[in-house]
């Protein structure tokens, strides 16, 4: 098995762990590959590396690597993304961050994930990925993401309105500080901070959850996955412009700039070891359903 490792930053109180991964995966592995900023990165915080590959690109990766091991936040995990693209390589994310719901793996559980990955005892999920099209390319030729397609109103300008149409037909215009197009998988990061619901990772949806709407009547709605979904945005303020993100990236478009959004042709691959499951991270991760009577 040809292991690979992404990462961004090393937070120093990790080095130990990570050390002990690399050593692990560098004698159990049939090779080890690293991201080569972040070999950069181990080697300042004073991380011994043995014989290893380094990649650049998803060129590279899809060469040299079997399933890759994301090192860090959920952040990090998402990034991950644009290396990986649409070459099925699996992805474990081991969190060095903060919260860690999709680098889930906690770095004391580190043993624990590697025994199940070198056993084979894990399976892998699907997870849907959203496309955003705009008529200047505005994200190149990865132009998905994993989480959620967002519009924003720039700093401190007015109000937008979002037209907007499913499959040709049109739905509403929102009068909103912005508007969020998430995946299910997404449902539980920036949708759930502006009151969209929770769904569970493996349905068939999309979900449009209005950002501060000036209205009483738009609530959340969720549409099946396999729509096209289109936007035009009219900005209220002599800046004529808004803010149009995929996951942590973001650019500035023009008002009336047409966006198109629907499911990506392909998805990302999630390893889950065997006992990990959504609803106990739901639980723990986010507490839900924490109730002093249970």
């Amino acid at each position: 098995m040809r292991i690979g490792i992404y990462g961004t930053q090393l937070n120093d109180d990790f080095i130990e762990e990570v050390q002990h991964l690399i050593g692990r995966v560098s004698n159990e592995a049939q090779s080890l590959c690293i991201y080569q900023d972040f070999a950069e990165e181990l080697e300042s915080k004073g991380v011994s590396l043995s014989t290893y590959k380094p990649f650049t690109d998803h060129h590279q990766l899809k060469e040299s690597v079997d399933i890759l091991l994301s090192i860090g936040g959920d952040g990090t995990f998402l990034n991950t993304l644009m290396l990986v693209r649409d070459n099925e390589i699996p992805v474990l994310g081991i969190n060095t961050g903060r919260l860690g719901f999709l680098a889930y793996v906690a770095a004391n559980n580190i043993d624990r994930s590697l025994d199940a990955i070198f056993a084979k005892e894990y399976s892998v999920k699907q997870r849907a990925l959203l496309c955003a099209i705009t008529q200047d390319k505005a994200f190149g030729d990865t132009n998905y993401g994993l989480n959620e397609v967002a519009v924003h109103k720039k700093d401190s300008s007015s109000m937008v309105i979002i037209h907007l149409e499913i499959d040709g037909k049109f739905l509403t215009s929102y009068w909103a500080d912005g508007l969020i197009i998430s995946t299910p998988t997404g449902s539980t990061a920036y949708n759930l901070s502006c009151g969209g619901p929770i769904v569970a990772p493996n349905s068939d949806c999309l979900i449009i959850t209005p950002k501060a709407p000036h209205n009483l009547t738009v609530r959340p709605l969720v549409v099946k996955d396999d729509v096209v979904i289109k936007m035009k945005v009219e900005c209220r303020d002599r800046d004529d412009q808004f803010l149009l993100s995929l996951d942590s990236r973001s650019v500035s478009c023009n008002s009336n700039e047409e966006i198109v959004i629907k499911r990506a042709p392909f998805d990302m691959n999630i390893i889950r070891p065997e006992g990990s499951y959504f609803f106990k991270t739901l639980r723990r991760k986010l507490k839900w359903g924490v109730d002093s009577r249970n």
